[in-house]
């Protein structure tokens, strides 16, 4: 296996590669992307899609990298909804359990509305190449398998990325390389 610098330098020659932009496999499946990396490169990982984000220019590259921080993205949806200050009193009064109960009703994560699902989808653009970061940070009220399940459902006209604090061995997510985060048999690694 390649080491994770060299797999770090190889992502831009994958997404920008056309037959990965075109997004479809020879079976016709959509592609969802895991690129996995030890917890302690968190850092790193995110200084190369800041790097990456800003090599992209659209116009010339024939796509736009659109990034969505899940942890930010939950952030925002809690303060849209004037929830953010309730989350911190019931994790104060009532306890984490009663919080990620709260929370993922709110986010309505096991529903078909799935709040962070259709958010996705109704803000990437025809022509993108979606990054889904802040896997680590959400855990344990947004599991990594959960979200690309439901997103694998309606999302089916872009390459989605995931990056992954863990790891990711073609059939089960675990992240931190000690969490099982549950099945997940519908991606293919970024760089092999």
């Amino acid at each position: 296996m390649m080491e994770f610098h060299q797999r770090l330098d190889k992502i831009w020659e994958r997404i920008s590669d056309r037959d990965f932009l075109e997004n479809r496999g020879a079976a016709n499946e959509v592609h969802y992307y895991v690129f996995d990396y030890e917890p302690c490169d968190e850092l790193i990982v995110r200084d190369r899609i800041r790097a990456l984000k800003k090599q992209n220019h659209p116009q010339t590259d024939g796509f736009q990298i659109i990034e969505y921080d899940l942890y930010q993205m939950i952030i925002q949806i809690l303060e849209e909804k004037g929830y953010l200050e309730k989350c911190i009193r019931f994790e104060e009064q009532k306890g984490m359990e009663y919080l990620y109960t709260a929370v993922t009703k709110m986010l309505r994560l096991t529903n078909d509305d799935n709040l962070i699902v259709n958010r996705i989808l109704k803000d990437t653009p025809r022509d993108a190449v979606v990054f889904l970061t802040g896997v680590g940070k959400v855990f344990p009220f947004v599991r990594a398998h959960s979200i690309m399940n439901n997103l694998h459902q309606v999302l089916d006209s872009v390459p989605v990325v995931m990056f992954y604090p863990g790891t990711w061995n073609g059939q089960s997510l675990s992240l931190f390389g000690t969490i099982t985060d549950g099945n997940y048999y519908r991606a293919f690694p970024l760089i092999v």
